[in-house]
Formats: C-alpha cells, sequence, structure tokens
C-alpha cells in the first residue's frame, strides 16, 4: 500500500475509529492514543493490505482489540461521546425550551447505552451510531450475523422501553 492509498483507504475512517474506541475508553486522549496505535499498526503492515476486502472493518477490528487491550490495563473516566455521533439541533425552529429536552433526551440515550451489556452497546454504537452493515459489525466484532442482529434488537428495544417509561413516568 502506498502513502496514496493510505490517505485515501484509512485516514477517512479515523473519526470513526475515535469515536468507536471512545465508546469503549470513556477518555478523550486514551481514544486518541488508541486511534494513533492503530494507524501505525495498519501503516507497518502495508503491505499485505492490498488483498484486504474491506480496510475500515479491519481498522475497526484492530481499534476494538487495542481498545479492549487498554482497558484491561488500567480504568478510565467517562466523557459523554453521544453528542458527538448526531446533529441535534432542530434547525431554525429550535426553542431553548426544545434544545433543552433535546439534550436531556441525547442524555438519557447515552446513559441507556452504557447500561447495556457490553455486546448490545457495542453493535448498537456500530450500526445505529457509525453506520456499519450487519455483515461488516460480524466481521468487526467476529461475531455471527443472527448474533449481531438479535443484540441490535436488544439493544433498541431496551432503550426504547427506557424512553417510554420517563416519557410515560418522568423516571430518569
Amino acid at each position: 500500500m502506498s502513502l496514496e492509498q493510505f490517505k485515501t483507504r484509512v485516514l477517512p475512517v479515523k473519526d470513526k475509529l475515535y469515536r468507536f474506541a471512545l465508546r469503549f475508553l470513556k477518555d478523550e486522549d486514551d481514544a486518541r492514543d488508541v486511534v494513533q496505535e492503530v494507524l501505525i499498526k495498519v501503516w507497518n503492515k502495508r503491505d499485505g493490505m492490498n488483498q484486504l476486502e474491506n480496510m475500515e472493518a479491519w481498522c475497526m477490528r484492530i481499534t476494538r482489540n487495542v481498545s479492549l487491550d487498554r482497558l484491561k490495563s488500567k480504568h478510565s473516566k467517562y466523557t459523554d461521546p453521544m453528542r458527538e455521533g448526531f446533529d441535534v439541533s432542530g434547525g431554525e425552529n429550535e426553542t431553548p425550551y426544545r434544545a433543552a429536552e433535546m439534550s436531556d433526551m441525547m442524555k438519557n440515550i447515552g446513559s441507556f447505552i452504557e447500561a447495556l451489556p457490553e455486546k448490545q452497546r457495542q453493535v448498537i454504537q456500530l450500526r445505529d451510531v457509525e453506520g456499519y452493515s450487519y455483515k461488516e459489525i460480524s466481521d468487526i466484532l467476529e461475531i455471527d450475523m443472527n448474533q449481531v442482529k438479535v443484540n441490535l434488537f436488544r439493544a433498541r428495544k431496551a432503550v426504547k422501553e427506557s424512553l417510554l417509561n420517563i416519557n410515560a413516568y418522568g423516571l430518569g
């Protein structure tokens, strides 16, 4: 892989790698370090990259593994990555009340996702925040595609039920 190929195939996904690492590590500096480590690993293995079918999925898998290794070696503090993945502005019709309501809802969704089991949390992050296909998620997490679908269904259902409970009962 040449420098030009690296710039066109790998560097465009660095923001996704960062958000994925941040979801694991909950620390912005650690997530940036992981992405840098991943980019170095990819560059060092560039000679064997031309036969890779899905470079992005492979980079995500490396990010997952490096993030998990880092988690095993130390505990990290929490930062909220939810706002970075979504544009929650209401456009020109947004009122201060609506902006506060959306902000609260995004915080609630973030906390609901954080409360999910690890696999469900990873799958919902990759599918609904990052936009990966079921096949790509299956490759990244190294699990069967049916497990991806089941975990995504359960994660969405849990988040939806939690949102409905807040709206119905004002619980948070």
